[in-house]
């Protein structure tokens, strides 16, 4: 298990090199390696080992990137997670539900993606443009619908009994 210090020594070395490799200077290094080494063809009359040594540096740093831009991809994500989860708890309109929805499955994302889409939909023909749809909103609604439509069909039920009684 890494100590403190190392991991801080890593974490400082990969945000360094993710800007770094993120940066025009990096771009601009990359592209000057490619053009000095189309130009030592000829030097090398582009043998197997001058073709070798480009595709064996960019094979060797495109596996390292995979990792370095995961790790960042990892942070990244992360942070926006905690600062919307932020934004949720503090906005009182806010469903507490959506708070940490990234440990669900792609298959509940999914419903809750339709579930909004229909938000969307509703927020489109709503007159009043600061009005709120959530999620709890909805629920409510839709709780409201089923004990209304319990009532009436308790009361249609007593009629056909008074009816046929």
């Amino acid at each position: 298990m890494m100590s403190g210090s190392d991991k801080n020594v890593f974490e400082k070395f990969s945000n360094w090199a993710t800007k770094f490799t993120g940066s025009s200077y990096a771009f601009i290094g990359a592209t000057l390696i490619v053009i000095i080494w189309a130009a030592s063809g000829p030097v090398f009359n582009y043998s197997e080992t001058w073709q070798l040594v480009i595709n064996t540096g960019t094979t060797i740093i495109t596996f390292l990137m995979v990792f370095l831009i995961q790790k960042a991809q990892n942070k990244d994500s992360k942070a926006i997670q905690i600062k919307l989860n932020e934004l949720i708890a503090a906005n009182e309109k806010a469903s507490n539900r959506m708070v940490d929805i990234e440990d669900l499955t792609e298959k509940e994302l999914d419903q809750i993606h339709c579930y909004y889409e229909k938000l969307a939909d509703f927020a489109e023909e709503d007159v009043d443009i600061h009005a709120s749809h959530s999620i709890d909103a909805a629920q409510q609604n839709q709780d409201h619908k089923d004990e209304m439509f319990r009532k009436r069909h308790a009361e249609w039920l007593k009629e056909q009994n008074q009816q046929h009684g």
